[in-house]
């Protein structure tokens, strides 16, 4: 008989990851199976062999892989557990595929070309073979591409590829946005014939199809996705690339809540392999520490393509009223005649805006009453189309009054503005124009990744999003870019606002000249002096950088601290407040001098889901000052995130 440890794919108890079983046949250590715990039957996986217990053991009831899970991965899986006090339970969901005890049949995924191009020969400049160079000199580690857009770094990202398949390693490719695998697949179909993309909007018998692939597969693969495409159970990787990696889509929001940042970091360690992370506005964090710990940090200055021309940028001050079109309190005449003329030359717009919705607020000029969500009182937001008010912590939504439930009074007006306005808008002044809005509510059929085709070959005229449309995306058809509102975040409570804002806006302007024809960038904003907006504009990162590090020592913000947010969640605001003002007078006597407590004070979205939530924040400068809090934070009622990208 055989002993082994196996951890369960659902938390059983909080003080045991894994639990004993015996097996008559030897076991893999890896091997996903079935176990009996109570009456139930679940899925867990052979972390190690263990000797016969004094105790009575439940066999294994089944194998559902043959196959074990490679040991990096599950390296991975107790570093990640370890590093975010997280329970190992939930990592390992992360690594097992949901639905893998179903029984299927035998499929084989291919990936076909998203956009047919031809396949063509890529030719480097200067900077690109500088970088190549440098590359092919180190075998493995961390180093971050600092490229401009445009620069060039995708066609570096299939060099590499090709590099490591030809020397038999398989390659990991993280996007930020699921939006962005389209064109990422688009690229490398054109050089690649054995890709696997693997994301959360397929079916869950596709994403089980390609990682029982990856899992198999004897041969090198190129694996293309989101963060989740990271547990690939690939078993030779040789290069990790995440492209776009300032993205805040890379900090997962959920337990675990982990970084893939991090996580990447610590794969490539396990396998010995290449980590590159690529980004024309790097994180400030992630910058500061590649410098302080001697990482490479590669950089491409220019565009690629010869011949580039760089585009035109026009800075619009919407507090000049003379500057706005005629009845119109968010388009300036500047912009509507560049997307007209635009159009005429049947050529594509780009308008971004940083924020979904009609309307941030419903409200009665007579009283003051403001329509709020009876769950959360956060403002509603006014969705035209469906003519509701919608909440966008919880969903709640109502029809839109017609009479001040307060004073009776029919003055109801509706202050702010969202894509979905725009949209109405620029439907009213270019009724010919094939106009497609990207943001948040889109069903699965209008999302970027599944209208990509249209984006690229022009058929749509214009184009207006959010975030989603503002990265990565290279359109030969694009001529015009505008920003409705460049300053829009900017008030928000959190330390990295500023950075944000100005990514946002250095990534959407680098949508455009990327090739040998004019282009045309219109920047509205009410802040045209704002450190963020001018070097956004200029996209002067070295700049920003060291203005932004002068803020962050200042307020002792990282990348000059550690963080750590405790959150309280109760049914009453009393309960909430008193056990948020308990919890802090007892770190005050019990933690480590060197941590710094703020609060306790409501968390920003202070109302979800018919509960108050109150958080206290911690600095410190090591990490394990704050890892040690956590002893003293209540089982019940209370979260925690260490190391939060964002205090909203």
């Amino acid at each position: 008989m055989h002993y082994y440890e196996v951890a369960p794919r659902q938390i059983i108890r909080s003080d045991s990851e894994t639990f004993t079983y015996s097996s008559k046949t030897p076991l893999l250590i890896g091997q996903i199976v079935m176990i009996e715990m109570g009456k139930k039957q679940i899925v867990g996986i052979v972390l190690r062999t263990t000797s016969k217990p004094k105790y009575p053991t439940k066999p294994v009831l089944s194998i559902i892989e043959s196959n074990p899970i490679p040991d990096e991965l599950l390296e991975l899986s107790l570093w990640l557990s370890k590093y975010y006090l997280t329970p190992l339970a939930l990592v390992l969901r992360l690594i097992i595929p949901v639905g893998i005890q179903k029984k299927r049949r035998n499929t084989t995924y291919i990936q076909k070309p998203i956009v047919n191009r031809e396949r063509t020969n890529i030719v480097f400049n200067k900077e690109q073979l500088n970088v190549l160079d440098t590359l092919s000199k180190i075998d493995s580690g961390t180093l971050l591409l600092q490229g401009v857009t445009g620069s060039g770094k995708t066609e570096l990202y299939i060099k590499i590829a090709k590099e490591s398949i030809s020397i038999g390693k398989s390659v990991i490719i993280l996007v930020p946005e699921i939006a962005l695998t389209s064109q990422l697949i688009s690229d490398f179909s054109n050089h690649f014939d054995n890709l696997l993309v693997t994301h959360s909007k397929m079916k869950e018998s596709e994403r089980q199809t390609i990682w029982h692939q990856a899992l198999i597969s004897t041969s090198p693969r190129i694996v293309i996705g989101p963060r989740s495409a990271l547990f690939s159970p690939l078993r030779n990787i040789g290069t990790i690339i995440v492209d776009e990696a300032h993205e805040p889509g890379y900090k997962q929001e959920q337990a675990p809540k982990y970084s893939a940042l991090r996580a990447t970091t610590m794969l490539g360690r396990f396998h010995k392999a290449k980590v590159i992370f690529g980004s024309a506005t790097p994180n400030i964090t992630d910058r500061y520490l590649a410098e302080k710990s001697n990482l490479p940090v590669l950089t491409l200055n220019s565009v690629a393509r010869p011949g580039s021309i760089p585009p035109k940028i026009s800075l619009i001050d919407m507090t000049n009223h003379s500057n706005l079109l005629t009845g119109h309190r968010f388009l300036s005449k500047v912009l509507v005649n560049q997307i007209l003329s635009t159009l005429q030359e049947h050529k594509q717009t780009l308008i971004f805006h940083n924020r979904r919705g009609s309307a941030n607020t419903t409200l009665c000029s007579d009283c003051g009453w403001i329509a709020e969500c009876q769950t959360c009182f956060l403002p509603l937001t006014l969705h035209g189309d469906k003519h509701q008010l919608l909440c966008h912590i919880c969903g709640y939504s109502e029809s839109v009054p017609t009479l001040c439930p307060s004073c009776g009074g029919v003055d109801i007006i509706h202050k702010g503005l969202g894509t979905k306005l725009i949209e109405t808008e620029l439907k009213k002044l270019f009724p010919q124009a094939n106009i497609a809005r990207f943001d948040a509510d889109n069903t699965n059929e209008e999302a970027v990744n599944n209208r990509y085709d249209d984006l690229y070959n022009g058929t749509i005229d214009i184009a207006i999003g959010t975030q989603i449309i503002a990265k990565g995306l290279d359109l030969p058809h694009l001529r015009t870019v505008g920003v409705i509102q460049a300053d829009t975040g900017l008030s928000l409570p959190d330390f990295n606002t500023n950075e944000r804002t100005y990514q946002l806006l250095a990534q959407v302007i680098g949508r455009v000249g990327r090739n040998d024809k004019e282009t045309r960038v219109i920047v509205q904003t009410y802040r045209p002096t704002h450190p963020s907006i001018v070097f956004g504009l200029t996209q002067n990162y070295q700049e920003f950088y060291k203005n932004t590090l002068k803020e962050r020592r200042k307020g002792l913000f990282p990348p000059f601290t550690f963080l750590l947010q405790l959150t309280c969640v109760y049914k009453s605001e009393a309960s909430a407040i008193s056990n948020a003002k308990k919890l802090i007078k007892e770190l005050q006597l019990k933690a480590n001098p060197n941590v710094q407590l703020f609060g306790p004070t409501p968390a920003f979205y202070e109302r979800q889901h018919g509960t108050f939530r109150w958080q206290i924040v911690l600095k410190s400068p090591k990490r394990e000052y704050l890892i040690d809090v956590l002893k003293y934070l209540p089982s019940k009622y209370w979260q925690f995130e260490l190391d939060p990208t964002s205090l909203l």
